[in-house]
């Protein structure tokens, strides 16, 4: 019985979750507690399950509120800016270039872990010198979508804090192994932008010899895209900080540096940053505030679905309904595919973003996967990086993203026509991806 309601109870966040009809911390909180009433607990217990399960992703929220505000500054005091700007100035007037150009940039631009900066960033900066060479919108789209999926393991980015909630541990100690994930991600994405490159060349000469070629590559003016021109120019120059420029690169260097050693604690290193940001650029503290207000909605909107999911897996575990559903799974799924289960999820995980949120995903399904596979004999951190490789790439092809709707608005493409586009390719990278990742031990079998 205890199972059924489980069931129903993550079936029916699943679904309001994907219904987008309410907010992920209403389902979070209010389903689980309605489940948890029906099995016959008392207020008072399930008091206990929401105190233990927010507990245990605390340190989660509060790195989260500080990676935003430390990187929403960094940007701020334009960090990034004259990197990408200069990738761009080498990239132009050369298809090829610009297609190995755009993964970089779009990694540079995903520090923050923030896809709708990725796509305010990348896509203006961009979509001109796409359009005067005539590329297919739809390969920046693309390019930038699955690198900023790569740099989406990031322990500041969303997946890999949902999932260090689930499992209750430090987000730093998840993303270690996942480095030489992401640094070959990248590689083959490079290799891949080399492809397609070629291929758009070719693309590209068809149409010159139909005289719809683009114009060449001396017409395009020298000048730096402005990487900001989305914003308000006036606004830009108030809080940029370019004679601080390297003191704020050494600042964010350390900082990164910190938390791949792992001395302190990832909130702790993210805190102390902004603390030093903050009276290092902005003395007054009338701007400090002004700072902190701007990056602030973000900061807590995302910590405060985390203590929502704490208070969800609090309650899943409290009243073991997790333990009876993975029971039960494993005496009806055959027994040859149970041990696998996670790396057939990782296999599908690209289909799976197109259905479920990211929520729902690593909220509701990531939970029982680990309870079957683990009582197999595989590391709940084996589980979790199959279903975190597997799917990660897809984020930025599903339409459940709202950053992903933000990059379509920006570039004035339509979605029905990127997923065509991009989904087989981004599919089939990520396969990829989790294959060498068996192969290399990340994810063990």
């Amino acid at each position: 019985m205890i199972s059924i309601i489980g069931l129903v109870t993550i079936l029916i966040i699943v679904l309001l979750l994907i219904s987008g009809k309410v907010s992920p911390i209403v389902g979070l909180v209010l389903v689980p507690i309605a489940g948890a009433f029906i099995a016959g607990f008392t207020f008072e217990q399930i008091g206990e399950f929401f105190t233990s399960g927010t507990q245990s992703v605390f340190s989660v929220a509060v790195m989260f509120i500080f990676a935003i505000l430390f990187f929403g500054i960094m940007q701020d005091v334009g960090v990034f800016d004259p990197l990408i700007n200069k990738m761009i100035s080498i990239s132009r007037g050369n298809v090829i270039a610009v297609a190995v150009g755009t993964v970089i940039i779009a990694a540079i631009a995903h520090l923050d872990g923030s896809g709708a900066s990725t796509f305010l960033i990348t896509i203006p900066a961009l979509l001109p010198l796409y359009k005067k060479l005539k590329m297919n919108p739809y390969l920046l789209l693309m390019l930038v979508g699955t690198s900023a999926s790569i740099m989406n393991m990031v322990p500041w980015a969303g997946p890999l804090g949902r999932t260090a909630a689930v499992l209750d541990m430090d987000v730093t100690e998840l993303w270690r192994p996942l480095i030489k994930i992401q640094i070959i991600g990248l590689v083959l994405l490079v290799v891949l932008a080399v492809l397609l490159g070629i291929r758009e060349k070719r693309r590209i000469a068809k149409l010159t010899i139909a005289g719809e070629g683009p114009i060449s590559a001396d017409d395009i003016v020298d000048s730096p895209v402005d990487v900001n021109q989305n914003q308000d120019s006036v606004t830009q120059k108030i809080v940029s900080r370019p004679k601080l420029y390297w003191v704020n690169t050494v600042l964010a260097i350390s900082v990164i540096g910190v938390l791949v050693w792992g001395v302190i604690p990832a909130g702790f290193a993210f805190m102390i940053g902004v603390s030093i940001a903050l009276p290092i650029n902005y003395p007054n503290i009338q701007d400090q505030m002004s700072r902190i207000k701007d990056h602030a909605p973000g900061a807590l909107l995302m910590a405060t679905i985390i203590l929502a999911a704490g208070s969800f897996l609090g309650i899943l575990n409290g009243t073991d309904m997790l333990n009876s559903i993975a029971k039960d799974l494993v005496t009806i799924l055959p027994a040859f595919i149970v041990p696998y289960l996670h790396i057939i999820i990782g296999v599908f995980g690209v289909p799976f973003d197109l259905l479920l949120s990211t929520d729902a995903y690593y909220f509701a399904l990531l939970p029982i996967v680990d309870q079957v596979v683990t009582g197999f004999g595989v590391s709940s951190l084996s589980a979790a990086y199959a279903m975190i490789i597997g799917n990660i790439i897809g984020t930025f092809v599903s339409p459940l993203s709202p950053a992903l709707w933000l990059a379509l608005g920006l570039a004035g493409l339509e979605m029905g026509r990127h997923i065509r586009y991009s989904f087989m390719m981004m599919w089939g990278f990520s396969i990829v991806l989790l294959a060498i990742a068996v192969a290399i031990g990340v994810i063990a079998i």
